[in-house]
């Protein structure tokens, strides 16, 4: 497994996400400040109930213990550190290793060489 660059602190919303391409998929970043401490939390962009992807543009929050964000589209519920969907327990998303380097976010996946860009801009990409 490696990790990709896919982001910069600058490219972050607080309390929001943002959407990043890595190895052809759509992956959903967010970054929650939890007791004062900015946290990151990565899961599959796309919305397997609303079949859209969606996801980085959802409402995050908390229900319970449990950190979630909203999917815009029917608002059902996905857990950001396990991606099961609360109203539908036998649908689970993905979930990424997501760790700071610096100013740098990178995410891990096991697959070889992706292409790591936000969707909305070009990253260079830089493999560790």
């Amino acid at each position: 497994m490696s990790w990709y660059k896919v982001a910069t602190k600058a490219d972050l919303v607080n309390n929001s996400g943002i959407c990043v391409l890595l190895a052809g998929r759509q992956i959903a970043l967010f970054a929650l400040t939890i007791n004062q401490q900015l946290q990151l939390f990565a899961i599959d962009n796309y919305d397997p109930i609303g079949q859209a992807n969606v996801l980085s543009r959802g409402i995050t929050g908390s229900l319970g213990e449990r950190l979630v964000v909203a999917s815009p589209l029917y608002k059902q519920h996905f857990d950001l550190q396990n991606g099961q969907c609360l109203e539908m327990p036998e649908l689970t998303l993905t979930v990424y290793p997501v760790k700071w380097q610096q100013q740098a976010i990178w995410l891990q996946l096991s697959e070889p060489h992706p292409v790591a860009m936000p969707c909305s801009t070009l990253a260079t990409e830089e493999v560790l």
